[in-house]
């Protein structure tokens, strides 16, 4: 395949073979006129390869199966990495990638626990390198809606949010070696499923100040760390809520934001904004779909990863920040540690300050 590198196409790499590689390959074919496929990189070349060959029956070209990070790193041609990996495999990676002036696409969580997290977006603004987290649910429909709506303060003040994120998975999910653990993921519902939801909450609402909560492991599942949580919260603009998260909820359901307004009730699930205005008016916005809240934990579109790589794209030709930055994504991790700090000390506590 001849690479074209005008009209601000980039050149990337996939690195890690996970559950949402398919996805990823899915959204960046889609975006062929953007973005080229360089080549992937997994734990081994055998499974490298086979990647490889995988992702060019997706994109229709052919991708080279990398054998390093270094040797990513001295590719000239490589714009950014996305990297899929478990978050216990990535700070050696990021800082390879980073020291090379590589940008990065990243899936959720940023890493397992916020100061290493913080670590990893230190080092990449040190080096002057775009440091992205891919948290779809930003870029739909619905949900760019409603923020246009309240940056235009079209539906008064916020006054409660409920956030209620009702997954199920089986004991067979957690089976597999890592899942659920601290030394590998860093936690367990939270970090791994609720952190999508609690992202897209506080793009919206702003920060939480301080929390009340539970957060345990049910009679369920078999697992080191929490499958369900309960929390009380405040929020720095003065409004209250709630957060429901599990993943012991059988059979499980569409996760969900809504919120009571000064004009408005308004709630978003599965990809539908429904606002019931107080003068009576009801509007309906977006498109339903699978959100991965049941069983199979890839029931959702590829689409809203394609909208998370377009705008990373257009960010590095545009010289902007992504649509959620490293920096803007240790907000969430701090909520998480307030929610888990609460639930062990069983008092209010405060939540970190990003500054």
């Amino acid at each position: 395949m001849t690479i074209d590198k005008t009209q601000n196409r980039k050149r990337t790499v996939i690195i890690g073979g996970g559950m949402v590689a398919k996805t990823h390959l899915l959204a960046l074919a889609d975006l062929a006129g953007k973005v080229d496929v360089a080549g992937v990189l997994t734990r081994s070349k055998d499974s490298a390869q086979k990647f490889a060959d995988s992702a060019q029956k997706v994109l229709g070209y052919k991708v080279q199966a990398y054998e390093s990070v270094a040797e990513i790193c001295s590719d000239a041609s490589i714009d950014f990495a996305i990297v899929l990996t478990p978050p216990n495999a990535r700070e050696e990676i990021i800082g390879e990638l980073a020291q090379a002036g590589k940008h990065i696409l990243m899936e959720k969580p940023v890493e397992r626990t916020s100061a290493a997290a913080a670590g990893l977006v230190d080092l990449c603004e040190s080096q002057n390198v775009t440091f992205g987290i891919v948290f779809q649910h930003r870029v739909r429909e619905s949900s760019t809606k409603l923020k246009t709506l309240m940056d235009a303060n079209a539906l008064g003040a916020l006054h409660i949010v409920e956030a209620r994120i009702p997954w199920w998975r089986e004991q067979s999910y957690y089976d597999e070696p890592g899942r659920g653990t601290y030394a590998r993921d860093g936690g367990g519902v939270l970090i791994s499923q609720a952190i999508h939801a609690l992202d897209l909450m506080l793009s919206l609402t702003g920060k939480a100040k301080s929390v009340q909560a539970m957060a345990r492991t049910s009679a369920l599942h078999e697992m080191e760390a929490e499958d369900h949580v309960s929390a009380g919260v405040d929020y720095e603009n003065g409004a209250i809520g709630s957060i429901l998260a599990s993943t012991a909820l059988y059979p499980g359901d569409a996760e969900s934001l809504s919120f009571q307004f000064e004009k408005a009730a308004v709630s978003l699930q599965s990809g539908l904004l429904s606002i019931k205005w107080r003068d009576g008016r009801e509007e309906v916005i977006g498109e339903a779909g699978g959100t991965g809240g049941g069983a199979d934990p890839m029931a959702f579109t590829h689409d809203w990863h394609r909208g998370i790589i377009e705008d990373f794209v257009d960010a590095l030709s545009e010289g902007r920040a992504p649509i959620c930055s490293g920096r803007e994504a240790l907000n969430v991790h701090y909520l998480i540690d307030a929610i888990v700090q609460s639930s062990n000390e069983k008092c209010a506590v405060t939540v970190r300050d990003n500054n």
